[in-house]
């Protein structure tokens, strides 16, 4: 007897009187997902530069954001579309006399809460800000939390203010290696002030002394000697000295320490621009000392453009720069090269190993990437 096909079997079990119900079941999904065609989607091209520029000069922060990333990207064909930002951007912002104000202090100074209050004391005085903070990048894990925003919360939501957090990235210092390119966007966008804020006081001052026009140092009072620690470079720098959390039982050590800062300034020799350096009192929290600064900044830019030197600092900071990109080009050529990048982990196991030294071995690679030329 022909063995009994299993469709067949159910269909007898129909047919007849039983309690045995048979259900016809649900239909089986495909074996293929309909909608793996979704994932191996071509990537979305890049925008124009037309429609960067479009939405730059509209002032519309998405596309300015996204123009910001574009820039910070590390892609080749970012590269390009990025470049023709930045040299349309320029031409903008030349035209444009802003204030770009590096800001640094030492650890808990509360870099974040002075800025959120200041930033809103400028914002109300008519001024659009942009406020460029880098966050510090873990040299286990190369991430960043980017934080910053969170911290500043009021400043956020005011639509006359823009923040940009940005991860140092390994950039010496602690200042993005960007951060020059973003304030360029960020002027062409109608952003009359700028804040550059760096990790705090270390290696960054010298970077951000290079792109800004005015360098503020927040300072605490009551942490030991004040003048501990404080390389005599970084105050040298310094444009204005604000000791910051001048408020309740800390006015009185606050304003000792602004009489010991004040003198300490006396005794650096005289600055190119002019400006004779100060120390004030500041208070988040009491919003007291802010419109002294921000006076005091306003003389200050008063005084460097009628003197031409605001002018020749911004040209003497474009030919560092220039250096700069060069110096970033060919290293961006060196690590791109295809012979390299075969090469570069055979020569890293052979240091580690101690088979060799890392300047021979940095020696060798620089001779054979010239061969490849």
């Amino acid at each position: 007897m022909a063995k009994k096909q299993q469709g067949d079997f159910f269909e007898d079990y129909k047919n007849e009187d039983t309690a045995l119900i048979i259900n016809d079941g649900v239909e089986q999904p495909p074996i293929i997902n309909p909608y793996i065609k979704n994932v191996f989607k071509k990537k979305a091209s890049i925008p124009s530069v037309e429609w960067y520029m479009d939405g730059i000069r509209a002032e519309d922060t998405t596309v300015l954001s996204q123009a910001i990333t574009l820039v910070e990207s590390s892609l080749p064909e970012h590269r390009a579309v990025a470049q023709q930002i930045i040299q349309r951007c320029q031409e903008i912002s030349r035209s444009k006399k802003s204030m770009r104000i590096g800001i640094t202090g030492v650890p808990g100074a509360g870099k974040s809460t002075f800025i959120e209050a200041f930033g809103s004391f400028i914002t109300s005085q008519g001024h659009k800000l942009a406020v460029l903070a880098i966050d510090p990048s873990s040299e286990k894990s190369k991430g960043s939390i980017l934080g910053d925003k969170t911290r500043m919360e009021t400043l956020c939501n005011d639509p006359n203010a823009f923040i940009r957090p940005s991860p140092s990235a390994g950039s010496l210092g602690g200042v993005a290696r960007k951060t020059r390119e973003t304030i360029i966007l960020c002027e062409a966008a109608g952003y009359d002030v700028v804040f550059i804020e760096t990790v705090g006081v270390g290696q960054s001052e010298t970077a951000v002394h290079s792109m800004s026009d005015f360098f503020l140092l927040l300072m605490l009072s009551g942490a030991g000697d004040d003048l501990q620690g404080i390389k005599r470079g970084i105050m040298e720098m310094s444009d204005l000295i604000a000791i910051t959390k001048a408020d309740g039982n800390n006015v009185d050590k606050a304003s000792m320490a602004r009489a010991l800062y004040s003198n300490a300034l006396h005794l650096f020799p005289p600055t190119e621009s002019g400006w004779i350096p100060t120390a004030v009192t500041s208070s988040a929290v009491t919003k007291e000392g802010l419109p002294e600064i921000l006076s005091k900044i306003e003389d200050y830019f008063k005084l460097v453009i009628n003197n031409g030197f605001y002018d020749r600092k911004r040209r003497e900071q474009s030919q560092f720069w220039m250096y700069e990109s060069i110096n970033e080009s060919l290293k961006n050529m060196f690590y791109e090269n295809q012979s390299i990048e075969k090469l570069l982990p055979e020569y890293e196991e052979a240091v580690l190993e101690g088979k060799l030294e890392s300047f021979s071995a940095a020696a060798e690679l620089i001779e054979k990437y010239k061969q490849t030329r």
